[in-house]
């Protein structure tokens, strides 16, 4: 004899709710292990045991699905651990580069300061010379401006010279026209 969804309700400790929605979600269960008993719906006891051990198959079939599950959650995690470890030899390879690129600019800022230090030298020692030869050309002018004194001084006395040209004027050097 069958049991009524009532007594299954209070025997399972569920509501007649959850029992006739375990009834739904079993394919095939109504018409196999339930009929009609005056008003009221009664299962037999083949139903009966599907209906108690109805939360033992759910997790069964749930399993193989959180298998599955867990296998995709591994292979993604497998994934991005490689992805990681390129991400981290990328990196690394980037950082390399950098300290590259501060190590040659280190170097040539050190050899524009050596350039420029050399290039004030030079223009020290330029400068050094123009002065040198500056006064070594006043020099020059004041020597030869001693001699146009002293030229202007000897005038050449009228005389012939022997192309029978008299002449009477002092020795005027090109600076001296301005």
């Amino acid at each position: 004899m069958g049991k009524t969804i009532r007594q299954l309700s209070e025997e399972f400790k569920l509501s007649k709710q959850a029992i006739n929605q375990r009834i739904n979600s079993i394919n095939g269960f109504r018409s196999k292990h339930t009929y009609k008993v005056k008003n009221h719906l009664e299962i037999d006891n083949q139903g009966v045991k599907m209906l108690a051990n109805f939360d033992k198959q759910k997790r069964q079939e749930r399993q193989p699905n959180r298998q599955a599950e867990n296998d995709k959650d591994k292979n993604i995690d497998q994934i991005l651990l490689k992805q990681l470890d390129v991400k981290d030899q990328q990196i690394a390879n980037l950082q390399q580069a950098l300290d590259q690129q501060q190590q040659l600019q280190l170097a040539t800022v050190a050899d524009n300061r050596r350039l420029k230090d050399h290039v004030q030298k030079l223009s020290g020692q330029l400068t050094q010379k123009t002065n040198d030869n500056l006064s070594t050309g006043n020099d020059l002018f004041n020597i030869q401006d001693k001699k146009s004194k002293i030229a202007k001084q000897k005038i050449v006395k009228s005389g012939s010279n022997k192309d029978g040209i008299h002449t009477n004027r002092a020795i005027k050097r090109w600076w001296k026209f301005w």
